[in-house]
C-alpha cells in the first residue's frame, strides 16, 4: 500500500516533459532573423503561375515536398498526409511527382508571389493548388523561424467559410523528430512563428500540411541566413 502511495506520489511530482519548440511572434522574429525566402525574385504570373517538378533553392533553403523515408498518403479531401516519424540519415530532400510538388504564383490576398503546395489533384486544377506538403531543408541549422500563411478569400455572399488546420514538423540533421505541432487557421493571413527550447539551433528541416479546405499559399518564410559563430 505504501508502495503504491509512493509510486503515484511520485509520478504526479516528476516534472513535466518540456515542450520542444515552442510557439513564438512572427513580427518579433522578423527583427530578429535575417533570412527570408519572398518569392519575388521570380516573375510574377497568375495562378496556376510557375511550376516546379524538382527540389527548387532559395537563398538560404531548399523546398520539396517530404524528406526521404516520410510515407505520403492522402485524405479524403485530397490533402497530402505525411508520416510524422523519423526520416531517414541524413535528411534528404525529395519532390512531389510530376505537376504535385510546387508552384509559385501572384496571389490577391498577399498582393505579391506565394508558394502554392500541390496535393493530389496537381497544378491543372484549383483543388490541386495549396492542398499539398511543402518541405523545408536549410542550408544550416535553425532556433527559430516562421512564415505567413493565406487559408481562403472571401466568399462572394459573406458567408463564414470552414476553415483548416496547418501541420508542421521539425527534424534534425540526423533525421530526427524534434517536435510536431498543430495549429488554427485565421481567415486570410496568419502569421506563424517558433523557437526551439533554450534556442538550440538544431531544425534541420521542416514539413507543413494542412487541412484547409480551399488550401493554402505560403509567403515570407522567415529563418536565420548567417551561420551561428562557434
Amino acid at each position: 500500500m505504501l508502495r503504491a502511495a509512493l509510486i503515484v506520489w511520485a509520478a504526479l511530482s516528476a516534472p513535466a516533459i518540456a515542450q520542444q519548440i515552442a510557439p513564438a511572434d512572427y513580427a518579433t522574429l522578423k527583427r530578429e532573423l535575417d533570412g527570408i525566402i519572398s518569392f519575388e525574385t521570380l516573375p510574377q504570373r497568375p495562378e496556376p503561375g510557375m511550376t516546379f517538378d524538382h527540389n527548387v533553392y532559395f537563398k538560404g533553403a531548399w523546398l520539396g515536398e517530404r524528406f526521404q523515408g516520410q510515407v505520403l498518403s492522402f485524405s479524403p479531401q485530397g490533402h497530402d498526409k505525411l508520416s510524422n516519424r523519423d526520416a531517414e540519415t541524413p535528411l534528404r530532400l525529395l519532390p512531389g511527382q510530376a505537376n504535385q510538388n510546387q508552384s509559385v504564383a501572384f496571389h490577391n490576398g498577399f498582393a505579391s508571389n506565394a508558394l502554392f503546395p500541390l496535393g493530389q489533384d496537381g497544378i491543372g486544377k484549383i483543388t490541386g493548388r495549396g492542398e499539398g506538403a511543402l518541405a523545408i531543408l536549410f542550408d544550416h541549422d535553425q532556433a527559430a523561424m516562421g512564415l505567413r500563411v493565406h487559408t481562403h478569400y472571401a466568399t462572394p455572399l459573406g458567408n463564414a467559410p470552414v476553415l483548416g488546420r496547418l501541420q508542421i514538423a521539425f527534424f534534425t540533421r540526423a533525421g530526427v523528430l524534434i517536435d510536431a505541432q498543430d495549429h488554427n487557421l485565421s481567415s486570410g493571413i496568419t502569421e506563424l512563428g517558433w523557437r526551439r527550447a533554450r534556442n538550440i539551433p538544431d531544425i534541420a528541416g521542416v514539413v507543413v500540411t494542412n487541412t484547409d479546405p480551399g488550401g493554402v499559399a505560403i509567403d515570407d518564410i522567415i529563418f536565420q541566413l548567417t551561420p551561428p559563430l562557434g
